[in-house]
């Protein structure tokens, strides 16, 4: 009988590096349940907690930032690295690993800097348009290498393969669901979030801690919004609620009642199952969700970093699957002469989703996993 896979994810610290590693996670699984898996992580990251829930192992591996800027942190960095190397060389030898896969990040750089000292092959997903440093380092030598988007200019010695984004098992099960029922999976997630499944549907986020100038922009523009047959679902991030709800004071008592205000969803697909249209910043997450869900989104790249957003939405928006509007001109003029008409034109939106449905990608995790599967079959594959 053949020994279980073992297998060491390796990424933390956003949701864009933990949701698709758990959902890499989940599929191994799937395939076989005996699959070992530990993940490698930090105490501080969104690993530390979704990852236990999960009920897979976190090893832990200490946090190596890279100084931005000339600091006291640039003399501390060899030693930094040097722990956390060993820490992830300590998981390797402690699962036996036969495969390290990398999602980016702190995590990431010493996990494929182990891998190589050790023999043990290295898979790269790259979930951004623009690929970051640590994964840039672990293409070079890997056995294989995974993109989100076809544009991304990562290759590994074997070119990359385009595997889409791996999806979170609540949001693959709800594609399933929409295919098989999409207005049952409407009326279940309207009926679970006190919503009216007969009104065009606006959801509004920016993640877990929010988007100010999102929230801004949408709760000044809440009395139009309704007033063209909108109900506005807004996820504002932690802390920000009473400043969206203070915004909505004065305004009729009828737009209040369709101006849903929370700060964070954790079963965000019951939203996406109720909405008709998304506001939302354009991580790589975001946008390969939506498109798999075929749902229209206006994008707001996050104005900061090194542009990757914009680009994570491109391809989408191109197709005519999104709309994009840069941070400083999202205002509410903008919402007045480009929103308010998209949530009127019912037609209009079903033909954005059908555009967005042509660029997602919906068997993202089976893909990754074929190649996590042919790294270890493949001796070839494994680094020198």
């Amino acid at each position: 009988m053949a020994e279980p896979l073992r297998v060491l994810l390796a990424g933390g610290g956003t949701a864009g590096h933990v949701n698709p590693l758990l959902a890499l996670a989940a599929e191994l699984r799937r395939r076989d349940p005996e699959t070992v898996i530990t993940v490698l992580g930090t105490a501080a990251g969104l690993e530390a907690r979704l990852v236990p829930e999960q009920g897979y192992p976190l090893a832990l591996v200490p946090k190596v930032p890279l100084p931005r800027r000339p600091s006291a942190d640039v003399l501390r960095l060899p030693g930094r690295l040097r722990d956390a190397v060993r820490a992830a060389e300590k998981a390797i030898e402690e699962l036996k690993a036969d495969v390290v896969v990398g999602f980016g990040g702190y995590v990431a750089t010493p996990a494929y800097i182990a891998a190589r000292r050790q023999g043990v092959p290295v898979v790269v997903h790259e979930q951004n348009a623009r690929p970051g440093l640590a994964n840039r380092v672990g293409a070079r030598r890997a056995a294989a290498v995974a993109v989100t988007f076809p544009g991304t200019r990562l290759r590994g010695p074997g070119g990359a393969v385009v595997t889409g984004l791996p999806l979170r098992p609540a949001i693959a099960d709800l594609v399933k669901a929409r295919e098989a029922d999409a207005r049952g999976a409407r009326l279940a997630g309207a009926a679970a979030l006190g919503l009216d499944p007969d009104l065009t549907t606006v959801l509004v986020t920016g993640g877990s801690l929010g988007a100010q100038r999102v929230n801004d922009t949408v709760s000044r523009s809440a009395a139009e919004l309704v007033a063209a047959g909108a109900q506005v679902l807004h996820l504002t991030g932690a802390g920000k609620a009473d400043a969206v709800r203070e915004a909505l004071e004065g305004v009729a008592d009828e737009v209040v009642q369709r101006y849903h205000v929370r700060e964070y969803l954790e079963r965000i697909d019951q939203a996406y199952a109720a909405c008709d249209v998304v506001v939302a910043r354009s991580g790589a997450g975001t946008v390969g969700e939506l498109a798999a869900l075929g749902i229209p989104a206006v994008y707001v790249p996050l104005p900061v970093g090194n542009g990757e957003q914009r680009l994570n939405a491109s391809s989408v928006i191109d197709g005519g699957g999104g709309i994009l509007v840069t941070d400083d001109a999202f205002t509410p003029a903008w919402v007045v002469e480009n929103l308010v008409p998209l949530v009127a034109d019912a037609d209009r939106l079903a033909a954005m989703g059908r555009a967005a449905a042509e660029h997602g990608v919906r068997d993202g995790a089976a893909r990754l996993a074929d190649l996590v599967e042919a790294a270890v079959a493949d001796p070839a594959g494994r680094v020198p």
